[in-house]
Order: structure tokens, then sequence, then C-alpha cells
């Protein structure tokens, strides 16, 4: 979807650049990524397509979506995505303006895939092992993964670092079908 994040940049360039001054990044990234999990909805994609729901009724029916109310800068960023027609376009807002915000805390995102739950005393020590592979500070997001039968397996932006079970067992199998 390069066109996607082609319409996407500029928005999260500027959202970016306005909020550095008056907002803390991690707070707009909290409401950019509601606004996001909301415009991942197709019904909610369906109901923006009507020709007959306003853009009014639009900002209001997602301001009415959230737990407490948005901020200012929230609301206009949204009214200003509705009326240039690019909801669809907010999942990929929130992914760009989440890279400039590490970028400038000199971090990067990374899942942890594990067949297990980690506790944290664990992923602590696995989060410094990683930081010290990948030399740089990482954000950890650990998902279940029953595949993977044991181990983990580590994306960091394009990078893999795969230990599980059953990435050696297809290693294993490789090399016993030469």
């Amino acid at each position: 979807m390069a066109e996607l994040a082609t319409i996407a940049r500029p928005y999260a360039e500027a959202l970016f650049k306005t909020s550095g001054g008056r907002a803390d990044p991690d707070l707009v990234l909290a409401w950019l990524g509601e606004m996001s999990m909301f415009a991942s909805d197709e019904q909610l994609l369906s109901l923006a397509a009507n020709p007959k729901v306003t853009d009014s009724q639009l900002v209001d029916l997602i301001k009415g979506l959230f737990k407490k109310e948005l901020p200012l800068e929230a609301q206009n960023f949204l009214r200003l995505i509705i009326e240039q027609s690019r909801l669809e376009a907010l999942p990929e807002i929130f992914h760009q303006f989440k890279v400039l915000r590490n970028a400038l805390k000199g971090s990067q995102d990374a899942t942890v895939e594990s067949a297990f739950d980690i506790d944290p005393q664990t992923l602590n020590e696995i989060s410094a092992l990683l930081e010290k592979r990948f030399a740089r500070k990482l954000n950890l997001t650990v998902e279940l993964n029953s595949e993977l039968i044991g181990g983990i397996r580590v994306v960091v932006g394009d990078e893999v670092l795969d230990t599980s079970v059953k990435a050696r067992l297809e290693q294993m199998k490789v090399e016993l079908m030469e």
C-alpha cells in the first residue's frame, strides 16, 4: 500500500511538527491510536462513504466513541481528516507518527512472538539482550503464537531473529532433504 503511505506521510509529519511544541507526542499517539482503531472498522468506513452522512455527523460520531473528551487539537485533526476524505488513511498516519515519535526518542518498536506467556522478569532480561543485539532501545510487544512450539521470534522493523523450535525443525528438515 505505497499509495496509502504516500497519502499518510504529510499528515503524520504535520501532526508531529505541530504537536512537538504544544503536546507530548505520547499523548497525541494515544488519541491518534484510538482514532486509528475506529477508522479500521468496516462499518464506520461504510458509513463515512454514505453521501447522506455529513462530515460533522461523522466527526460527532467518532468523538462520541472516545471515553474521554478529545483535546481541541485532536478534534481539529479529526475534522480535517474527514473533510479531506482521508479516514481510511488514519491507521497509516498513526503508524508513521509512531515511527517519528520513536526516532525522536531513539527507539524502535519490536514484536516478540512466543508460544507461552513470558513473565515480566524474563521479558526484562530478553529486552536487555535484544537491545544489545539490535543496538537500540526497543519498545516490546508480546504476542502469543502457539505454532512456534517453543522459543521466541523477534521482529524489529524488517529484521527477524527466529530462535523458535519451529524454525529449528524447519532448518533440520531442509538439511535432511539435501
